[in-house]
């Protein structure tokens, strides 16, 4: 029997202040992997602008725009005339004063196909998105597109097997996570070893637990005080790494998966069987009180 394949792309890449310079950076890095064979291609969370969420401004505001707006439309010809599913991260203003961080999904046809945004906001230093960014307010999502149904989560809800879980019992195959992180310019080797480490992990067993393939694309480059280390990786279904991108170069890759792979580890690893739903009414607890 003849086994399903999908061919994902990554584009990591380092941003510039101008928008139109990363928005023909992104087309073009698209337009090479559809040429290497692509079918899905995710972007790096944020891509047309540097990561402005290092300090707080109120001037940055006004690189929010509406989605969809002039930027989807314009990847959903490029979507079209490539054939290719695009998921694109992007500030979305909703209206005067609520503004979210959010991903299009456009499919293979050029059709805005909706939008998820995204649940976990952090806040840390050089990371001040709830200066920035309304919680999403519409739920997890998942998108029926002409290759794959995918998930698409967003770069902090990567820490949370919850979003994981459920994205994936919506059915997604693929969970997509754009993201802009990086480590201080201040901090030891070892650190950043530990916190890239960590950030790997924990996605690759979000795979595991849930039999979905995993794709996480970030950007490359330094911005201020921050150097965002890339490292954008493919896991399969059993946390296998199928491809790993070096830190500090800008790469674009294309990897198969096989989708057999699925149905093969939730046979022979059936997480999902035996899960005990009767018993987790206590994760809807912010902490569980001794008393």
């Amino acid at each position: 029997m003849e086994t399903r394949k999908v061919n994902v792309g990554l584009v990591q890449f380092s941003c510039v202040e101008n928008k139109e310079k990363n928005i023909f950076n992104v087309i073009a890095g698209i337009a090479r992997v559809a040429g290497a064979g692509a079918q899905i291609v995710c972007l790096q969370e944020l891509f047309s602008s540097p990561y402005f969420c290092r300090e707080e401004k109120y001037e940055h505001f006004g690189l929010a725009e509406s989605i969809p707006g002039p930027t989807v439309e314009g990847l959903q010809k490029t979507a079209k005339e490539h054939e290719v599913v695009i998921i694109a991260s992007l500030f979305e203003k909703r209206i005067s004063g609520i503004f979210h961080n959010t991903v299009a999904v456009i499919d293979a046809d050029g059709k805005y196909l909706g939008k998820y945004r995204k649940q976990h906001i952090p806040d840390d230093p050089g990371f001040y998105e709830k200066f920035y960014f309304t919680p999403g307010d519409q739920g997890y999502k998942v998108f029926d597109t002409r290759y794959a149904k995918i998930g698409v989560l967003i770069c902090w809800d990567q820490w949370y097997p919850e979003a994981a879980r459920i994205t994936s019992l919506m059915g997604a195959e693929i969970l997509f996570y754009p993201t802009a992180i990086g480590w201080a310019l201040s901090q030891d080797e070892q650190t950043n070893r530990q916190q890239y480490q960590a950030w790997q992990t924990i996605q690759r067993g979000h795979a595991i637990a849930n039999g979905v393939f995993v794709v996480a694309v970030n950007r490359t480059g330094t911005e201020g005080n921050l150097k965002f280390w890339g490292g954008s990786f493919v896991s399969d279904p059993f946390g296998e790494l199928l491809f790993e991108a070096p830190h500090s170069e800008e790469i674009t890759h294309v990897q198969e998966l096989d989708m057999d792979r699925i149905e093969e580890i939730r046979v022979h690893w059936p997480f999902l069987r035996d899960r005990r739903i009767d018993t987790y009414n206590p994760i809807l607890n912010r902490f569980i009180d001794e008393s």
